[in-house]
């Protein structure tokens, strides 16, 4: 069964990894394969 969900985040940071963290309510299991498409919406604080 495929399951398709659109979701605007901001990009936070962990370190010196930029991250995206997923929200809870889509229970996605460890090792599950997912397609992530990033569409870069503003560019934020570039260097």
């Amino acid at each position: 069964m495929t399951q398709e969900f659109t979701i605007t985040k901001k990009v936070a940071k962990q370190g010196s990894n930029a991250i995206i963290i997923l929200p809870k309510i889509l229970q996605v299991k460890p090792n599950s394969l997912v397609e992530l498409k990033i569409k870069v919406l503003n560019g934020g604080n570039q260097k």
